[in-house]
């Protein structure tokens, strides 16, 4: 299970990143919906969705700044979002198989 913490700004996602190590890392939107890595920002509509993978502490920083306090669109939130008020910022890992936590969706 890989090791992560939350961040409310910029700078503390700088520290959770230089705590963990690296040498990669996951910047994950923390909203109140699924669907956050398939989702758009609405300020930013054909960029990134809201979890990123980057390699280094500087892409942590850079992108935790452009997502904390932008609205992230997915299909739970609707076309309204939901302002990203905090970030988990988790250590990087090869990912062999994701398994997603559904229950009506997968029934």
């Amino acid at each position: 299970m890989p090791q992560g913490r939350v961040a409310f700004s910029a700078q503390e996602a700088v520290l959770a990143a230089e705590a963990l190590g690296g040498p990669a890392f996951v910047v994950k939107s923390q909203i109140h919906a699924g669907g956050r890595g398939a989702g758009r920002f609405s300020n930013d509509p054909d960029g990134k969705g809201g979890v990123r993978v980057v390699k280094s502490v500087a892409e942590v920083r850079e992108h935790a700044a452009k997502m904390l306090g932008a609205v992230l669109v997915t299909r739970q939130t609707g076309p309204a979002g939901r302002e990203v008020k905090r970030l988990y910022v988790e250590e990087g890992c090869d990912i062999a198989r994701e398994l997603a936590n559904c229950i009506s969706a997968c029934s």
